[in-house]
Formats: structure tokens, C-alpha cells, sequence
């Protein structure tokens, strides 16, 4: 399984305890089952995000973002997509994206990719609670 994680429910899941903390911790547990696929775009804004709402020193993200980059798959958002996230899963061949952006979770779907919350996802891999 393909998922993409948006920039928020990967700040989340590092920065904060939760639902997206334990759900990354399921992809890890479960990889090369489970595949984050990701871009630098996304790493970017994890990036920019985490130093201006969370307040994680430089240095701390700088940290975060290397290690996310080991463990996910790097791909190029597709060019045809307007937003990055909806070109990184077309272009990753997602079979998930995960999101809680609300004007993304409308859409329901993007070129047959489903488009989820972080905790419809957790359900969905198998993990209740």
C-alpha cells in the first residue's frame, strides 16, 4: 500500500501525540508493506510549518525532515496537478492520500486515489482505538 501524507498529519505526527503519531508508527512498523510516499514540496512546508506553528528549533527540523526523507519515497508531483499534494500522489502512484485538509477531504477522490482523514486511514490499515 501507496499512501501520502500530507505536510500536517506528518507535523503531527512527529510534534504531537495522537492519531497521526501512532498511524506513522504503524507505517514504519509495517514498511515495505506500507509505503509513504512523499516529495520535497511536502518536506518543505513539514519544514517551514514546524519552525513557524510549532516552534521547533532549526536544528530539530532539520533533524526530522533527514529522517523522514530516509524512510519515505521521494517522487516529483506531476506538472498537470495545480497542488503539489494531488501531483505527489498521482505521480507516486498513491493508493491513499491523508489528509485533514477539509477543502482536499471534499474532493473524496483525486484520479481514483481516495483521499482520507488521518483517522479514517488508522481504521483502515487495521488499528481500532
Amino acid at each position: 500500500m501507496r499512501a501520502v501524507l500530507d505536510a500536517n498529519v506528518l507535523l503531527a505526527g512527529v510534534f504531537t501525540r495522537g492519531v497521526c503519531e501512532r498511524l506513522l508508527d504503524i507505517c514504519w512498523e509495517n514498511a515495505p508493506t506500507i509505503v509513504i510516499v512523499c516529495s520535497e514540496h511536502i518536506l518543505g512546508e513539514f519544514a517551514d510549518n514546524a519552525e513557524t506553528k510549532f516552534g521547533v528549533p532549526a536544528e530539530e527540523v532539520a533533524e526530522s525532515v533527514d529522517k523522514l526523507r530516509y524512510r519515505v519515497e521521494i517522487v516529483e508531483p506531476s506538472e498537470a496537478d495545480d497542488l503539489p499534494v494531488l501531483g505527489t500522489a498521482a505521480a507516486g502512484n498513491a493508493n491513499y492520500l491523508v489528509t485533514g485538509d477539509r477543502d482536499l477531504l471534499v474532493l473524496k477522490s483525486f484520479h481514483g486515489i481516495p483521499i482520507v482523514s488521518p483517522r479514517e486511514f488508522y481504521d483502515l490499515v487495521g488499528v481500532s482505538g
